[in-house]
């Protein structure tokens, strides 16, 4: 698909190989540029309290980083920032990325039969106009047994090690142990692409 002719220019906040993907694919051509937060030190009672403060809390790093920035672009364009954030939500507790091999293996382990929630938010800025605006989507995932030999080859190759839950459901590995998914594989992914595209409109014509 070629990118679209865009009336404003884009800023991805985040260094997700999967949510690029996912922009990519919608017709954007963006830049990106990482946060670097200390996303531990953020915390909030409830899941979809923590994944809007957190894509908050990158935004605002993020014009903050554009502030002091000398090569900022100066044209008529205005620049819309994109900052998510996701976390798994199981049995009510709320999943980040894990700590290390045990704890994916514990965390996918425990979906073997179960299912779990991803909450994945979307904060946009119109970095001319100041206009900011949140929200998130939320998707339940229903799983069939998953074999011990799935994980260990999913912990080998490493990729759930970096995902929020070690929830990878687009993967050809967990495929097969997917009973029903509720929602859109792009929001699991961490950026859903229809509450994107509707905050982006919002955001150019604020």
């Amino acid at each position: 698909m070629e990118p679209a002719e865009s009336p404003f220019r884009i800023i991805l906040g985040s260094s997700s190989i999967a949510r690029q993907k996912i922009l990519a694919e919608m017709g954007y051509e963006f830049k990106i540029m990482s946060a670097d937060i200390d996303e531990k030190a953020i915390r909030t009672e409830k899941p979809e309290d923590l994944v809007m403060a957190l894509a908050k809390a990158k935004a605002d790093a993020i014009v903050s980083k554009l502030q002091t920035s000398d090569d900022q672009e100066k044209d008529a364009k205005p620049s819309i920032l994109i900052a998510s954030d996701t976390v798994v939500v199981y049995e009510g507790a709320i999943r980040e990325k894990p700590s290390g091999e045990e704890e994916a293996r514990q965390f996918i382990k425990s979906y073997s039969g179960k299912h779990a929630a991803t909450l994945s938010s979307v904060f946009v800025t119109n970095l001319k106009t100041g206009f900011t605006k949140g929200d998130y989507d939320k998707v339940e995932i229903h799983f069939h047994e998953i074999p011990d030999d799935v994980i260990d080859k999913l912990l080998e190759e490493g990729l759930v090690l970096r995902v929020a839950g070690a929830l990878i459901i687009e993967h050809p590995l967990i495929v097969p142990c997917v009973k029903d998914v509720k929602g859109t594989t792009d929001s699991v992914m961490g950026l859903p692409k229809a509450l994107t595209e509707k905050l982006l409109k919002e955001a150019i014509n604020a």
